[in-house]
């Protein structure tokens, strides 16, 4: 039985990822990016701090690291409350040992039920991304836009109340999206987003509402992935870094680069990682390449220059 030939209709078929939000374009037929810094590699610390309901929600899908077991599933709820307690904290102190300016990706929940742990980033001088309003806020095709937009303007909303500040940026849970996501980001006034992870640099986006730059924060950097998924050592995750930095550090003759590294407390934060984590910051430091910038750093180093 073959195929009704409409099934191969796709009206947002077209050069590059079948949108219109950016043109394609090569890394290597860009004008060059020089950092304010003066140095090659701006080297973005991304942590994910994060609030899971206990009992997960299924629709429009359930979070990465969710619960998973019968409920009150208090084991792994407990194990990510950890993070919160402790791997976050040891965190801040690598970070300060450092001399590192990190990104924090909060969900709203996290502000409401922890407000000193807010208090505690904005003395570090760190910057907070707007992460959703908890683990069950997740977004996808389907979504209603209301409910969407709600869930973005409640998100940015309760961060600004406690930190004092109203986040530039975005992530959403899973860097998952709706085909509204970036309209209604840029509606709300969000000036960039980190879910698109197709550049080892930022890049403009145009919506219908306005542009905004996409900050790709690649997921396969992340001590989750390294270590929770491919169960590889926290020394493997740190020499992964290293040789991704080697390797921009080369290129940046052409022209800055950006290295992102996606941090979660309930993984890199506990006492048997936390170590690796430390160690990989100092030698980072070291590099006469790197530069600790935050995303929003990041975008104010590309003004004036766009894919």
């Amino acid at each position: 039985m073959s195929l009704d030939p409409t099934y191969l209709e796709y009206k947002r078929r077209r050069r590059g990822m079948d949108q219109d939000l950016y043109p394609w374009s090569n890394i290597n037929d860009r004008p060059p990016i020089a950092w304010p810094s003066g140095k090659g590699v701006a080297v973005a610390l991304f942590v994910n701090l994060e609030w899971f309901p206990i009992t997960p929600a299924d629709k429009p899908f359930r979070a990465p690291g969710h619960m998973q077991t019968a409920y009150p599933d208090f084991r792994h709820y407990t194990a990510r409350e950890y993070g919160t307690r402790i791997g976050f904290y040891r965190m801040l102190d690598a970070f300060a040992t450092a001399g590192a300016r990190a990104t924090i990706a909060v969900n709203a929940a996290i502000a409401e039920r922890y407000p000193s742990i807010i208090a505690d980033i904005v003395a570090g001088g760190h910057e907070i991304v707007a992460h959703s309003t908890d683990m069950n806020g997740t977004i996808a095709t389907g979504i209603d836009e209301d409910v969407e937009r709600r869930l973005i303007q409640d998100s940015l909303d309760t961060l600004e109340r406690v930190s004092g500040t109203r986040p530039r940026g975005w992530q959403s849970i899973a860097r998952s999206q709706s085909w509204n996501t970036p309209r209604l980001l840029t509606e709300a006034g969000v000036t960039y987003m980190c879910d698109w992870v197709n550049d080892d640099l930022p890049y403009e986006m145009a919506t219908p509402a306005g542009s905004i730059i996409n900050v790709p924060v690649n997921h396969e950097l992340s001590d989750r992935q390294i270590i929770t998924v491919q169960q590889q050592s926290a020394d493997s995750f740190a020499e992964q870094i290293r040789d991704a930095y080697a390797l921009f550090a080369d290129e940046s003759v052409r022209g800055g680069r950006m290295l992102t590294i996606q941090l979660t407390p309930y993984v890199m934060g506990l006492p048997f990682r936390i170590s690796a984590l430390e160690t990989l910051l100092e030698w980072l430091a070291r590099q006469p390449q790197a530069w600790f910038a935050s995303t929003g750093d990041i975008v104010d180093g590309i003004a004036g220059v766009r894919n």
